[in-house]
């Protein structure tokens, strides 16, 4: 970089990263660099072009599609920026992980085809503590995602593997623990305690998480390019969860979600070898609120009408 007050991990020669492979706490190891001690602001990931004897340096696969190169102009130029805040103290080793949050990171194009990369990054200290548990194997091949929550905002995701099993790395806290699925009822546990170099284990495979089927509805709209568009569940405990989010399309700025009307089953985490206990908050079955997030601006969130089997719910944002 051409900026002073940089130092750099390079990798020679450039590697590929299958961002897909590195769920459920596999790493992969990027190097590691002398810094001055002090405190650190800003990380920078610079993407190799796609071009030349590499047009697919970046690239993305479409469920059911071809690879496509992935377009990343952020990362080709100045990089892909995260923020952080890093202390590193003298004549000690810091170790942290870099954080790519693929699905919610790629972006389509309109109808060009073409997908787009906007970074949904973080970079943690690397831990080991954590919550793992198991997905049953139908549900983990449906689209599932397992996340850990605070007050409604991701902290945490992956998606299980396809034996059904996940871990999911965090900070010592307490968490809700939120899994989704395509077509399927949204199962919340909430008080998932996290403690400092243990692992909390949810469940047994035996016992693994196994939502009911659900009828669905669609909310959709549009906002501006650069808009990142979360759809929340609204629980009858004021609480709310997270249960998907994207960027906008790159192009046209429509999003389209389609959601459960089901009514979330709710348990309350019981240590093993006790057995979590589902129970569905019935009012609130296809209650969602959307939140819309630019930067530069304040997000703006819209409570929807309830949604019901078939229905779609349109709203629309702009900013300011």
């Amino acid at each position: 970089d051409a900026d002073g007050g940089w130092s750099e991990i390079t990798l020679s020669p450039a590697r590929r990263i299958n961002l897909l492979a590195l769920t459920n706490g596999v790493l992969d190891e990027l190097g590691q660099t002398a810094l001055p001690a002090g405190k650190y602001t800003q990380m920078r990931l610079i993407l190799a072009e796609n071009g030349g004897a590499t047009p697919l340096a970046n690239s993305v696969v479409p469920t059911g599609g071809r690879e496509a190169a992935l377009k990343t102009p952020s990362g080709q130029q100045s990089g892909v920026k995260a923020n952080i805040n890093i202390e590193v103290a003298a004549n000690t080793l810091a170790d942290f992980v870099i954080d790519f949050d693929a699905c919610r990171s790629v972006v389509s194009a309109g109808n060009s085809g073409q997908y787009l990369l906007k970074p949904v990054v973080t970079v943690i200290p690397r831990l080991v503590s954590g919550v793992a548990g198991f997905v049953n194997t139908t549900v983990a091949n449906s689209s599932a995602t397992v996340s850990l929550q605070q007050g409604g905002v991701f902290v945490k995701s992956t998606v299980p593997s396809t034996t059904g099993s996940f871990l999911l790395t965090a900070a010592p806290g307490t968490y809700t623990l939120v899994l989704t699925a395509s077509g399927r009822t949204t199962e919340i546990v909430n008080s998932v305690p996290v403690v400092t170099a243990s692992i909390t284990n949810l469940n047994t495979a035996g016992a693994a998480l196994n939502p009911p089927a659900s009828l669905t509805g669609t909310a959709n709209g549009t906002a501006p390019v650069e808009t990142f568009v979360n759809a929340l569940q609204l629980l009858t405990s004021g609480a709310s969860v997270d249960v998907t989010g994207r960027y906008v399309d790159g192009v046209s700025g429509q999003y389209s979600y389609t959601l459960p009307v089901g009514a979330p089953l709710v348990a309350t985490f019981t240590a093993l070898p006790g057995t979590l206990l589902f129970a569905p908050d019935t009012a609130a079955a296809g209650k969602y609120s959307v939140k819309a997030s630019l930067t530069g601006f304040t997000p703006k969130t819209t409570t929807l009408p309830v949604l019901t089997s078939g229905s779609t719910v349109t709203t629309n944002f702009t900013f300011p």
